[in-house]
């Protein structure tokens, strides 16, 4: 009987493993699908032959311009954000056992977006000066949620009702700010605002990379450490984890990522909030879906700017199509919850 108890569990554990491979692969496959037709398609179709030769050094009339300084830039931008976007958003939702719990929500994208926004528009500096401030600001407006939110004990409930107050003010401030900028600035805030890759360039994604390469492991390495986070805080430390520690490596490294990327591409709507409920659906439970949800991030991202680029007669903004996709999940979730008595 012990033996087949321990047959039994073992072809669980092969089964989501096999699942979790599964899903990875096709996710990853997806992505590098989406990234090429980002690379092939424009005003001007190029044959894949053609964008290989250029990629590999080769200099084409018209398509070295097109795919090194127009496609490259945004497909990379929108591939080291999404995965930013949702590895940060997951990470959130998990740490804090909360659905609601997202960098969108709780208003630390906004306070990264306030920071930008008063740089470009106020004091019209260089894109460094945006990424370094939106880093900063991020981090700020997370000391605050924390530190309003504290009491006596921690309660998560009352950290998403402090930061969605927060989040609130800072977009009162971003609405001053555009209000007292100069007219010929607004057109290029509220396009950042919206969430857009147009107009990324290669010497603006160096910081984003290094972000996501130094603080993606860290999240993936305390991967089992966040699974027990979401069982408690007290469960949690009697299994060994040492909660504090934790938690303050995985808001750091979570909000050094998506303010990169926000300072880079703007706050794109709804990426972080869907990203690691997907892949949690489609992993299933038993495994870590951290990889998962920053590959249906870059999913959501590259496939959001193709439909804004090519499915309708104008234009729009990667973050336009990405708020129609999550805000009839966001009620979905918000009258579930209402009815589990969650609210």
């Amino acid at each position: 009987m012990k033996n087949e108890s321990i047959t039994f569990i073992m072809s669980g554990i092969r089964q989501r493993r096999r699942r979790w491979i599964l899903v990875t692969s096709f996710l990853a496959v997806l992505a590098c699908a989406l990234a090429c037709a980002m690379l092939l398609l424009g005003n001007t179709i190029y044959p894949i032959q053609d964008v290989i030769r250029v990629l590999s050094g080769e200099d084409i009339q018209g398509a070295s311009f097109a795919v090194n300084t127009i496609r490259l830039p945004r497909m990379l931008a929108g591939l080291f954000a999404g995965f930013a976007f949702g590895i940060a958003g997951n990470t959130f939702q998990t740490m804090l056992r909360n659905p609601l719990a997202n960098p969108n929500v709780i208003g630390i994208t906004a306070g990264s977006s306030a920071a930008a926004v008063f740089c470009i528009v106020v004091l019209h500096t260089s894109n460094a000066v945006v990424s370094i401030a939106s880093v900063v600001a991020g981090l700020i407006t997370v000391l605050i949620i924390y530190l309003l939110s504290k009491g006596k004990s921690f309660s998560i409930g009352r950290l998403i009702l402090v930061g969605i107050g927060i989040q609130a003010m800072l977009n009162a401030f971003i609405s001053y700010v555009l209000l007292i900028g100069d007219q010929q600035d607004i057109p290029a805030a509220l396009r950042w605002l919206n969430g857009s890759l147009n107009g990324s360039q290669m010497d603006e994604l160096p910081p984003l990379l290094l972000t996501v390469l130094i603080f993606s492991p860290i999240i993936i390495l305390l991967g089992k450490h966040l699974s027990m986070l979401e069982l408690g805080e007290q469960t949690a430390a009697s299994l060994g984890v040492h909660t504090d520690k934790t938690r303050i490596a995985l808001i750091l490294s979570s909000v050094c990522m998506i303010a990169l990327a926000t300072s880079i591409t703007g706050p794109i709507a709804f990426v972080a909030f869907l990203s690691g409920p997907i892949a949690k659906r489609l992993v299933g439970v038993g495994f870590s879906n951290i990889i998962p949800a920053g590959l249906v991030g870059v999913n959501l991202v590259l496939a959001s700017d193709l439909v804004g680029q090519f499915a309708f007669e104008v234009r729009y903004p990667v973050g336009i199509i990405t708020g129609l996709l999550g805000a009839p999940y966001l009620i979905y979730l918000l009258i579930r919850m209402n009815r589990k008595g969650d609210l």
